[in-house]
């Protein structure tokens, strides 16, 4: 076993023997279809936090010649596969984690020899008996012990893009290294599998396109890699069921990711709800129901993209903040952290880095964008909140966000019409009241704070029709339910007699033991004014 090559299976083993641990052994299934074959480039885009490494190991354990397979899969959805046995244990591995390399070596000059001589001098130690011809060239020395021994190599590289995210303005240090992997990798007959993991796919760093060679699998497109992208709701299900959480506060918390899965053979294209893995160990192991993102990234992160000075950034975050969807062009970004040249480029850029969920409305790249979920939605809020300067209007309205729920709550009927009409000053630029949908988009962002006590439920099904909102109470904060009907250009007193009349209290069944709050909102489009009716309603 070495560091580079064939670093053997202890990091699988360790992955098993976690408090959570979730089978994604199929993916192996999926690259043995393209072993040694002209599609055996494969580069996984996906953001942190969604187990790239943990994948890479698993994929080094399966093709490593010095693991017994056999036993370190047992009992394991690869293990049932018919090609299981075919490719098991039958190559050189060299697994490099690129971040490693970099920390160690600023200069990619430097970089790049230090992996040659790092990896080349494990292969002459295990290989003693080899003629090699320059053991300073990589390339040269793999393809040595290829033409000596027959042997072919599975070649993984975790964190590939950390050269380009840190130069992202130097761009002949972008391209050595870039043709660094070109001539190690490419129409290299000793390549059996190439598997590079990344947050940015590769193609496009400005006109070189070295690495053409790779299939990106993105969250843009994620081709067949959705089901492995992060953690299904299937899998979501089943580990609620294990630890007994509550499965509706996790799926809010966390659901939000659409992966887009092509059909087979004419099938329809299906949809996989995908879910942050390292948010949802987080809550289900500690039973804690909040933003686990922190832990690995700050708000900062996001911060610096979306106060960019391009036109019409501004409204568009704005309108994800308040739970619209917004329109994308992702065809014009080139992948290049150093190179953002319009509003599209920064929301195409945020769906990369895990901030947006994306869903294709056109196959050339546009789409729409939309804040994936409630954890996601408070490092958008944060982030707001740390740059009021750039959003007055919408940063004040975040921050009374906890006076005008308690105001909700306690049936301050004048302070909740307020509260609302200061969120719509917030937003005024970009959203117009037009009919209800526009006035919920506003609600959304004056609720803000409800968030941390409730589930909100848009739509809610319930009586006779679809509640505007209702607001379920967390397990964990119990209180009451509320409910809330809105009517552009009619009054409080119509929402709040309809919210009855269609019995959309029904959605709160057997959810919300603190009682209810009934709540009806209207705007007056004419005199420009908010009012609102609230009835509170004791535990039955």
């Amino acid at each position: 076993m070495g560091i580079y090559l064939n670093p053997g299976a202890k990091a699988l083993q360790q992955a098993r023997k976690s408090e959570i641990y979730v089978d994604k052994s199929g993916l192996i299934a999926r690259l043995n279809r393209i072993v040694d074959a002209r599609e055996r480039f494969i580069c996984v885009s996906r953001p942190r936090r969604f187990g790239k490494t943990m994948a890479a190991d698993m994929v080094c354990a399966y093709y490593d010649r010095t693991v017994d397979g056999a036993a370190e899969f047992e009992g394991l959805e690869i293990a049932k596969d018919p090609s299981f046995d075919a490719n098991r244990n039958c190559y050189d591995v060299i697994h490099v984690n690129m971040v490693d390399f970099l920390a160690a070596e600023k200069d990619v000059d430097k970089l790049i020899g230090r992996l040659q001589s790092r990896v080349a001098r494990e292969l002459a130690r295990v290989y003693p008996d080899l003629l090699f011809r320059d053991l300073s060239r990589l390339p040269d020395t793999m393809a040595d012990v290829y033409t000596q021994t027959g042997v072919q190599f599975v070649v993984v590289i975790d964190e590939w893009d950390c050269v380009m995210r840190e130069k992202t303005t130097d761009e002949d240090s972008q391209r050595w290294y870039l043709d660094f992997l070109r001539t190690l990798l490419k129409d290299r007959s000793y390549v059996a599998l190439a598997y590079m993991t990344g947050i940015l796919p590769v193609k496009k760093y400005g006109a070189h396109s070295a690495l053409n060679m790779f299939t990106e699998l993105s969250m843009l497109r994620p081709l067949w890699m959705a089901p492995y992208t992060g953690f299904t709701e299937a899998e979501v299900r089943s580990l609620c069921k294990e630890w007994d959480r509550n499965f509706a506060e996790v799926q809010d918390w966390y659901d939000g990711y659409r992966l887009s899965l092509p059909g087979v053979r004419g099938q329809a294209q299906q949809v996989v709800r995908t879910y942050a893995p390292h948010s949802v160990v987080m809550a289900v192991s500690s039973g804690e129901m909040g933003s686990w993102w922190n832990q690995t990234e700050t708000f900062d992160a996001l911060r610096r993209y979306i106060v960019m000075d391009f036109d019409g950034l501004r409204d568009k975050v704005t309108r994800l903040v308040a739970g619209e969807r917004v329109s994308v062009n992702t065809g014009m970004y080139t992948n290049d952290l150093g190179n953002l040249a319009s509003a599209d480029d920064v929301l195409t850029l945020l769906v990369h880095l895990g901030y947006l969920g994306f869903e294709m409305t056109d196959p050339v790249g546009i789409g729409d964008v939309f804040v994936s979920n409630r954890e996601v939605a408070a490092e958008f809020a944060n982030s707001v909140l740390a740059s009021p300067g750039r959003w007055t209007g919408l940063a004040r309205s975040l921050a009374d966000s906890k006076d005008l729920v308690e105001a909700l709550l306690t049936g301050d009927a004048d302070a909740v019409a307020e509260g609302v009409a200061r969120a719509h000053e917030g937003v005024a630029s970009v959203i117009t009241y037009n009919n209800e949908a526009d006035l919920a988009a506003t609600l959304r962002v004056a609720l803000y704070a409800a968030s941390s006590r409730f589930r909100l439920v848009r739509e809610a099904p319930a009586g006779k029709g679809f509640a505007d909102l209702a607001m379920v109470p967390l397990a964990s904060s119990p209180g009451p339910g509320v409910v809330v009907e809105l009517k552009v250009d009619g009054t409080a007193d119509e929402a709040l007699a309809q919210i009855h009349e269609r019995n959309y209290a029904q959605a709160l069944d057997g959810l919300a033991t603190g009682g209810l709050v009934l709540c009806g909102i209207a705007y007056d489009s004419r005199a420009k004014t908010h009012t609102c009716r609230i009835e509170l309603q004791d535990p039955a």
